[in-house]
C-alpha cells in the first residue's frame, strides 16, 4: 500500500477572513477531521502557508505590481487559522508562489518520508490546489482532492479546475472515503 500524506494549503487568517463564516467553518471542520484521522493512522500532516516580506520583495509579480499586502510575515494574517487542529508533530512549510513545491523542501520531505500519495486540502482550488496537484503529478505522486476540504473564492474556476483534474492528474474523494482508505486492510481468515 502506498504511504499517504495530508497536505493542507493556505488555510491562513488573511484568506479565511474574507470567506463567509459558514464556508470557513466547514473547511476548518472537515480539514480537522482528516488531520486527526491521518495522525491516528500514523501518517504525516503537512501544513503549507504563504508568507511574504513587508516590502513584497519575495512576493509574486501581481502582488508587487499592485502592492497587495497580504500574508505578510510577522502578522496574524500569515498564520494558520486558530480553529485548525495542528500540532507540534506536524510539518509546516512556507511557500512564496502558488505551488507548494516551488522552491520549498516539500519534495525532499515527502521523499524522506516515503510518501507516494498526497491528499490535498485548502484554498484556492483554481490556483494553489491545482498547481500543487499538477506539480505532485509531475513528480509521479498520486493525488487525491478531499472534496469537502477544497474551495475557491471563484466558484466557476474552482469547478472547472476540479473537472480538469479529476480522473487525469487527481481523483476526488469525500472525507469518509479517504478515512475508510486509511483503515488497515483486515486480514481474512481462510477456513478449510
Amino acid at each position: 500500500m502506498t504511504k499517504r500524506a495530508l497536505v493542507i494549503i493556505d488555510l491562513i487568517n488573511d484568506y479565511l477572513d474574507h470567506w463567509s463564516a459558514d464556508k470557513a467553518a466547514r473547511l476548518i471542520s472537515e480539514t480537522n477531521t482528516l488531520a486527526v484521522a491521518f495522525r491516528e493512522a500514523g501518517l504525516p500532516v503537512i501544513w503549507v502557508r504563504q508568507e511574504f516580506r513587508p516590502d513584497l520583495s519575495d512576493a509574486f509579480l501581481e502582488m508587487r505590481d499592485k502592492n497587495l499586502k497580504i500574508a505578510i510575515e510577522g502578522t496574524s494574517g500569515a498564520q494558520l487559522h486558530a480553529g485548525l487542529d495542528w500540532g507540534p508533530g506536524d510539518t509546516i512549510i512556507v511557500k512564496k508562489r502558488y505551488s507548494a513545491f516551488f522552491r520549498t523542501d516539500l519534495e525532499d520531505i515527502l521523499s524522506a518520508m516515503g510518501v507516494g500519495e498526497l491528499v490535498l486540502c485548502g484554498i484556492n482550488t483554481h490556483a494553489c490546489i491545482r498547481m500543487a496537484a499538477i506539480d505532485a503529478y509531475q513528480r509521479d505522486l498520486r493525488v487525491v482532492l478531499a472534496e469537502e476540504c477544497i474551495d475557491s473564492y471563484d466558484a466557476e474556476h474552482g469547478r472547472v479546475s476540479v473537472d480538469y483534474m479529476n480522473g487525469k492528474i487527481a481523483k476526488v474523494a469525500t472525507v469518509p472515503e479517504i478515512i475508510q482508505a486509511l483503515r488497515p486492510l483486515q486480514a481474512t481468515k481462510v477456513v478449510p
